[in-house]
């Protein structure tokens, strides 16, 4: 069973290796994904300690693929927003027809986003 998409509640956003991201190390802006191979602490929702955040590879430590703070035993980063890439997809695929039609307030809050992101 693999984890294409997903959602933590949490952090309350979509995860999984179906789901483009960026590390969310701050200014790092590396591509990636939110599978399990980017998640700190190994697992879903931070298992192994970690805080459940996503990194790219030059961010998550060979100690129990952990990110530097939970390595420092620090509170975690702030959270990445979504991907304009995946916003789009969420707002405008077939497959997402139904979050649109059951959950109008998340729908217009990631429309809302989107737009923030193409004026910036």
């Amino acid at each position: 069973m693999g984890w294409q998409v997903g959602f933590d509640p949490i952090w309350n956003r979509d995860i999984g290796y179906g789901v483009p991201a960026v590390c969310d190390r701050p200014a790092c802006g590396e591509a990636i994904d939110r599978g399990l191979s980017f998640v700190c602490g190994g697992e879903p929702y931070g298992g192994e300690g970690g805080c459940g955040l996503y990194f790219c590879g030059q961010h998550l430590t060979g100690h129990g693929q952990k990110c530097e703070r939970c390595e420092a035993g620090e509170p975690p980063f702030e959270p990445t927003p979504d991907t304009a890439e995946w916003l789009e997809w969420k707002l405008t695929d077939a497959s997402w027809a139904e979050w649109r039609r059951t959950d109008p307030a998340a729908e217009k809050a990631a429309r809302e986003r989107l737009s923030e992101m193409q004026n910036a």
